[in-house]
C-alpha cells in the first residue's frame, strides 16, 4: 500500500490549515472585514497565498524607490547626460528597476530623455511599499493625463466607454512615436 497518497493529502490539508491559522493570527492587528469577505471562494492554498501577500504588504516599509537598492540607486540628472550617453543610462536604470519587480507601462509616447526624466524625477523619489511577493510587480504607469492614454493606449472599447461616460470628444487615436520593448 502506498502510504503517500491518502495520508499525504490529509497531512497537506492539515499543514494548510495550520498555516492559515498562523497567517490569520499574524494579520490580526491589521484585520478588517475585507479579509473575510475576499477569501470566501478561494481554495485553502490560494487563500494562504493571498493572506501571505497581505501580511507582506502590511509589514513592508515605505521607502523612496531609490532606497530599494543597496547601495541606494543614484542617477545622473537628465541634463548631465549627453544624447550619446542617454540610451545606455536609460537601459541600465530600466533593467535595475525590473530586477526589483518595478515594471514601466505606457512609455512609448515619451522620448528617451522624457522617460529618463520621469524615472529620475517621479519614480526614484516616490515612497512605495517595498513588498517582495513572488509573481507580483509594482507597475508604474507613465501616463500623466487622460488625453495621452486615450490617444495612444486605450483600446477601442475603452475609448467608447470613456466617451459614453463623460460625453466628450476624444482625441484621435494614434500610434505612439517611440516604440519600446521593455522587460515585462
Amino acid at each position: 500500500m502506498d502510504i503517500r497518497n491518502p495520508h499525504l493529502r490529509t497531512l497537506d490539508e492539515v499543514e494548510l490549515l495550520l498555516a492559515n491559522a498562523r497567517l490569520r493570527d499574524e494579520l490580526e492587528p491589521y484585520r478588517d472585514e475585507s479579509i473575510d469577505s475576499s477569501t470566501g471562494e478561494m481554495s485553502l492554498q490560494v487563500e494562504n497565498e493571498y493572506l501571505a501577500s497581505m501580511l507582506a504588504w502590511e509589514r513592508a516599509p515605505a521607502l523612496p524607490i531609490s532606497d530599494w537598492f543597496s547601495p541606494p540607486l543614484q542617477m545622473l540628472p537628465p541634463e548631465a547626460l549627453g544624447d550619446e550617453q542617454l540610451p545606455s543610462a536609460l537601459r541600465q536604470v530600466i533593467g535595475k528597476l525590473f530586477a526589483k519587480n518595478i515594471v514601466l507601462r505606457c512609455t512609448d509616447h515619451l522620448s528617451d530623455r522624457e522617460l529618463y526624466t520621469v524615472i529620475y524625477r517621479d519614480i526614484m523619489t516616490c515612497c512605495e511599499k517595498m513588498v517582495d511577493v513572488p509573481g507580483k510587480a509594482l507597475e508604474w504607469m507613465c501616463v500623466e493625463d487622460t488625453d495621452t492614454w486615450l490617444r495612444y493606449y486605450a483600446s477601442p472599447v475603452e475609448r467608447r466607454r470613456y466617451q459614453e461616460e463623460h460625453q466628450v470628444d476624444l482625441p484621435p487615436s494614434a500610434e505612439p512615436p517611440h516604440r519600446r520593448h521593455l522587460p515585462q
